[in-house]
C-alpha cells in the first residue's frame, strides 16, 4: 500500500518557497504521491474554507514535477464541471508526459455554489457534467495516445451513493474523502469497485479518541498506524494523508503537519 499526502496549495501561509519545502520533504520522507486541491474563483463559500492565495493545481503541480523526481502527483479532487474537458485532456496529457507518467487525477463535482455561478456553469447540473466530462476526456485521451502515453489514473471522490456508483462506471479507483472505518467498510462490502484509494485527516493527538463516530486518521499515533493497516486489509492501494483541518491560519504553521507526516514515516515498516 502507497501512502500520499494532500498538500495546502492555498492560505496566508502558502507561498511559493512553502510549496517547494512541502514537496522536499513529502518526497524525503518516503512518501509515494503528493496531491492538491482545486478551486478556480475564490468566491466567499469556498474563502471562508480555502482562502487566497490559492495556487491552480496544474500550474502547481506542472511546477512542483520540476522540484522533484520520484513523487507522484495529483488532484485531491479537480472540479471536473469547471473545465472544458478538451482542455483538461491536454493539460493531463501533457502534465503526464512532462513529469515522466507521474500523474493522478483526482476529481469530483464540487460544492460551493457561488463558485459554480461565478464560473457560469450550473450548479444542479454539476453530476450530469461531471458524467460527461468523464467520458469526453476518455475519449480524448485515447485519441491522443501513443506509444508513449501512460494510462493517468482516475479517482473518483464522492461519499454519496451517486458518487460510488460515478467511480463504478467512470474510475480507477473510489477517492472517498475523510470517512469513518466502519462506514468505508461497509462500502466495500456492498458494492464492487474497481480499485480504493481513499483520503483520510491525519489528525494526531495525545490521547486516544474512543468516539465511535472517530474519523480515520483521527488519534493517537496507534491509532493512526492501526488505521493504515486496517485500510491496506481492506485492500487500499493508496491511502492520502490530509493534515488541514479547515483552519486557514494552521498554513502558516506547516512545521506541524510536516512532524505528524515524519512520525507516521518512521513507523512505516509496520505497514509493509
Amino acid at each position: 500500500m502507497q501512502l500520499g499526502v494532500n498538500v495546502p496549495n492555498f492560505g496566508p501561509g502558502t507561498d511559493p518557497g512553502v510549496l517547494r519545502e512541502w514537496a522536499r520533504i513529502v518526497e524525503d520522507l518516503g512518501f509515494d504521491l503528493l496531491m492538491v486541491s482545486d478551486h478556480v474563483a475564490i468566491t466567499p463559500d469556498v474563502a471562508a474554507r480555502y482562502p487566497a492565495p490559492f495556487y491552480e493545481p496544474f500550474t502547481t503541480l506542472s511546477w512542483l514535477a520540476g522540484v522533484t523526481t520520484r513523487v507522484r502527483l495529483g488532484t485531491t479532487v479537480l472540479v471536473l464541471p469547471y473545465r472544458h474537458p478538451l482542455l483538461v485532456a491536454r493539460m493531463t496529457t501533457n502534465l503526464d508526459r512532462l513529469s515522466g507518467g507521474r500523474l493522478v487525477l483526482g476529481v469530483g463535482v464540487g460544492w460551493a455554489r457561488q463558485e459554480f455561478d461565478a464560473l457560469g456553469v450550473p450548479f444542479t447540473a454539476r453530476g450530469r457534467l461531471t458524467d460527461e466530462h468523464l467520458v469526453a476526456l476518455r475519449k480524448a485521451w485515447r485519441e491522443e495516445a501513443d506509444e508513449h502515453t501512460t494510462p493517468i489514473p482516475v479517482w473518483v471522490g464522492g461519499n454519496s451513493e451517486a458518487g460510488i456508483r460515478r467511480a463504478i462506471r467512470f474510475g480507477d479507483a473510489w477517492h472517498p474523502l475523510r470517512g469513518t472505518l466502519p462506514w468505508m467498510r461497509s462500502v466495500l462490502a456492498n458494492h464492487s469497485l474497481p480499485g480504493f484509494a481513499p483520503r483520510i485527516a491525519l489528525r494526531p493527538t495525545t490521547a486516544p479518541i474512543t468516539d465511535p463516530e472517530r474519523l480515520a486518521g483521527t488519534g493517537t499515533l496507534d491509532q493512526i498506524l492501526g488505521d493504515l493497516d486496517q485500510l491496506r486489509d481492506l485492500g487500499a492501494d493508496t491511502v492520502v494523508l490530509d493534515p488541514y483541518h479547515g483552519d486557514p491560519e494552521s498554513t502558516r504553521r506547516p512545521h506541524e503537519a510536516w512532524q505528524a507526516l515524519a512520525a507516521v514515516a518512521a513507523h512505516r515498516r509496520t505497514l509493509s
